[in-house]
């Protein structure tokens, strides 16, 4: 076993250093939720009802409703205001007579055992609790959170016995007891015969959960006839959701300082680039072949283009010489004249 808790029990000027211990187990048989299709586990998500969103662990919040329909909510600075009972130390109130105690209030129970140099005061206190046939009263401080509870002896050892507090026991209001019978006597002495017939000793021993073990031997028959399989691998967690989380909190938190968001939703986003993506890898179409008579006659119409494009250049040349040759002689007939 491993120790949960360490400290010591205080009555009077002694002190006994212990250590803690569970004293109980659960055997319960526990299942996982699975897809009955394929074996996968089925995962739990936090959403809000208001919103529809899911929620993320760090922005879930303590909140009270009270009876006219307010929400009180709390924050860690004002949880910390509370009084946190953090001590190591098993304080004796009282010692009281055992048939005293509801068996009503007994919660969980825990071992104490006593570090090497406690073994004596620890025994002492035990025979001491034995004799007076008496349990103490204690105060304990457990999970930050101050607990009643009781000190018994059970065959060499000394149990903690966490207890409830008075408030949480509820009593039985029925109206049906209330209601008068009349109980004749030999009525009465046949239950009484009935009782002493059934009574004996209690020997936990003797008895055992029944359910459990037929459950077990239902999962080992399964197994060995072929009724498992191997437990599939779960799936690798989608790099999207991540980044869906961080933009939604990146416009959350732009929203909150006053600003607004870009409209673009990252599944939009995502979506454009995938049109994107597939019109790229897209094979493009061929165009239609045109009729070669039309092909033909462009072709004709072309080259008759380019032919007569030279001949128009060679009149432009011929008529510029011819009319520079004009323009030389007029000059020299007026030179001539002077």
């Amino acid at each position: 076993m491993r120790a949960i808790w360490n400290g010591a029990v205080s009555f009077g000027l002694v002190n006994v250093p212990v250590r803690l211990y569970a004293a109980t187990t659960n055997h319960d048989i526990r299942f996982h939720q699975v897809h009955e299709v394929d074996g996968g586990r089925i995962r739990q998500k936090r959403t809000c009802s208001v919103c529809g969103e899911e929620v993320q662990y760090s922005e879930i919040a303590k909140g009270y409703e009270t009876d006219d329909g307010q929400l009180i909510m709390l924050d860690d600075d004002d949880l910390s205001t509370l009084p946190v009972a953090s001590g190591h130390e098993i304080d004796v109130v009282q010692f009281v007579p055992s048939e005293q105690i509801d068996a009503l209030l007994l919660d969980k129970s825990y071992y104490l055992e006593p570090e090497n140099k406690a073994v004596k005061p620890y025994a002492l206190l035990r025979e001491a609790l034995r004799e007076t046939d008496r349990m103490a009263v204690v105060k304990v401080a457990l999970r930050q959170r101050e607990t009643l509870a009781l000190l018994r002896v059970r065959d060499e050892a000394i149990v903690l016995q966490t207890m409830l507090w008075p408030d949480e026991v509820r009593e039985p209001e029925f109206e049906t007891l209330r209601t008068e019978v009349d109980l004749r006597p030999q009525e009465q002495q046949m239950a009484a015969s009935l009782v002493e017939s059934l009574s004996g000793d209690f020997e936990s021993d003797q008895f055992e959960d029944d359910y459990r073990q037929a459950m077990v031997d239902l999962i080992e028959y399964k197994r060995e006839h072929g009724g498992g399989r191997p437990a599939p691998e779960p799936a690798a967690a989608d790099e999207g959701d991540d980044m869906t989380d961080l933009l939604t909190a990146l416009r959350r938190s732009v929203e909150a300082a006053g600003g607004k968001a870009p409209a673009e939703e990252p599944a939009a986003a995502s979506a454009g680039a995938s049109e994107a993506t597939a019109t790229e890898e897209a094979p493009a179409e061929e165009k239609p072949k045109r009729p070669r008579s039309r092909t033909k006659k462009t072709e004709e119409k072309t080259e008759e283009a380019a032919a007569e494009t030279p001949k128009k250049s060679s009149s432009r040349s011929k008529k510029k010489a011819d009319d520079d040759e004009d323009t030389a002689t007029a000059k020299g007939r007026r030179t001539k004249t002077a």
